[in-house]
C-alpha cells in the first residue's frame, strides 16, 4: 500500500474509494455524541502538508484503541479514503506505530514543501537586504536573526490558507513578490516601508500560529488567545526598535529625515491596519497608500491560497464545475487555459513561416 501525505490524499480522494495510508501525527482527540446519544471520537491528525479529520464510532474495535493512543504519537494509517464537500472519510481504518527511522523521516517534514519554504525564506532575506532605509533594513535584520526559526515554524493561519508549519513563510514571501512588483507600478508607495511592513504584518502570529520543533499541530497559547497577534505584533516591533535605538548602530539616524519616530509609527501603522476594516481585527482603518496596499496583497494572496486549495479537493459537480468550498463564497469554474500558439507568421519581413495547417473541423 502506498504511503502519501495529507495533503495527496485529499487531491487524489474522491467518490471512488482510494486505498492509500498516510503517516500522520494526532493532534487532538474529541468526544462527541450522536443524534442517537452514542459517543464516537473525532481525531485530528496532522503532517508537513495539512490536517485530517478521522470520526471512530463506538461500535468498532478502533474506539478501544483510540482511548490509548497518546496524543502527539505518530502512527500510519491505513484504509480506504473518499472525499465529499464535507470532506475527507475513512473506512475500514487501522493504525500501527512507526520505527525511529520513519519517525525522524516524518519530523522532517514533507521534502518537497521543506524545499519550497527553504527557497522562500531566502527570498524574504533577499529582499529585506535590499531595503536602502538603514533603519527599516536593520529592524527586518533584527527579526530574522532573533526570530528566524520561529517564523520558519509558524502558519499564516489556523485554518483556510497558509495553515501549515512553514505556512507563514510561504505567505510573506508571495506578498513580498507581489509588493516588489506593485511598487515599481506605483511610485507614490514608499518601498522600504512596503517591504518592512509585509515582513512584519504578521509578526504576533509567532505565538498565536506557532508549531514545535517535533510536531505538526498548532500550540494554542496564552499570549495568542488573550491577545492575538496584530497586538502582539505591535508590542514586537516595538521591542525590537527600542532594542536597536539603544545599541550604537542608530546613534547616526538620529537626525535622519524622515524621523526615527515617523518611521516606527507608519510601519506600526501597516501591522494595525492590515485587516482593512475594523470588524475583522484591525483596531484602526488603512489611512495611507502603504497601508491600503498591504491589505489588499495580504488577502489576494490569501484568496488565490484558497481557490488553489478547492481546485485541488473539490469535486466536479459538472464537467468544469467544482463544489464550492469553504470560506469561498461561490462554486468554482475550470479556469480559462492560457494561450497555445499554433503557428506564427512574422509580420514585414520577407521570411514569412506559414501558419499551422487548419483542419477541417478548424475552417
Amino acid at each position: 500500500m502506498s504511503v502519501i501525505s495529507i495533503s495527496s490524499l485529499k487531491e487524489q480522494a474522491g467518490e471512488v474509494p482510494l486505498i492509500a495510508a498516510v503517516n500522520a501525527q494526532l493532534q487532538s482527540r474529541g468526544v462527541k455524541t450522536t443524534k442517537g446519544g452514542k459517543p464516537y471520537f473525532d481525531l485530528i491528525f496532522a503532517d508537513a502538508t495539512g490536517s485530517l479529520n478521522l470520526k471512530v464510532w463506538s461500535e468498532t474495535v478502533l474506539y478501544d484503541a483510540a482511548v490509548e493512543l497518546p496524543l502527539q504519537a505518530i502512527v500510519r494509517l491505513e484504509g480506504e479514503w473518499t472525499q465529499n464537500q464535507y470532506g475527507v472519510n475513512g473506512s475500514a481504518v487501522t493504525w500501527a506505530g512507526v520505527d525511529e527511522e520513519i519517525r525522524a523521516d516524518f519530523l522532517a517534514g514533507d521534502p518537497d514543501l521543506r524545499r519550497k519554504q527553504e527557497q522562500d525564506f531566502a527570498v524574504i532575506a533577499s529582499l529585506c537586504g535590499e531595503i536602502e532605509d538603514p533603519r527599516l533594513g536593520k529592524l527586518c535584520g533584527r527579526f530574522l536573526e532573533s526570530m528566524g526559526d520561529r517564523f520558519k515554524r509558524s502558519a499564516a493561519a489556523r485554518k483556510n490558507h497558509h495553515a501549515r508549519r512553514g505556512g507563514l513563510v510561504e505567505h510573506v514571501a508571495q506578498m513580498m513578490r507581489s509588493a516588489d512588483v506593485l511598487c515599481g507600478v506605483y511610485s507614490e508607495l514608499n518601498r522600504d516601508l512596503m517591504m518592512a511592513g509585509v515582513l512584519l504584518h504578521d509578526c504576533g502570529k509567532l505565538w498565536e500560529n506557532s508549531y514545535p520543533e517535533d510536531g505538526f499541530g498548532q500550540i494554542h497559547s496564552l499570549h495568542g488567545e488573550m491577545l492575538g497577534h496584530i497586538p502582539l505584533g505591535i508590542e514586537l516591533v516595538n521591542k525590537l526598535w527600542r532594542d536597536l535605538l539603544d545599541t550604537s548602530e542608530f546613534e547616526p539616524f538620529s537626525e535622519c529625515k524622515p524621523s526615527n519616530e515617523e518611521v516606527r509609527i507608519h510601519l506600526l501603522h501597516l501591522i494595525g491596519s492590515h485587516h482593512g476594516q475594523m470588524e475583522f481585527g484591525s483596531p484602526v482603518l488603512p489611512k495611507t497608500a502603504e497601508a491600503y496596499a498591504l491589505h489588499y496583497i495580504d488577502n489576494l494572496d490569501a484568496k488565490l491560497e484558497m481557490v488553489r486549495d478547492a481546485y485541488a479537493h473539490a469535486s466536479e459537480l459538472a464537467p468544469g464545475i467544482y463544489d464550492r468550498m469553504f470560506p469561498l463564497a461561490a462554486n468554482l469554474v475550470k479556469p480559462l487555459r492560457k494561450f497555445e500558439e499554433i503557428g506564427k507568421i512574422t509580420i514585414g519581413t520577407d521570411d514569412q513561416e506559414e501558419p499551422a495547417a487548419l483542419s477541417e473541423n478548424d475552417e
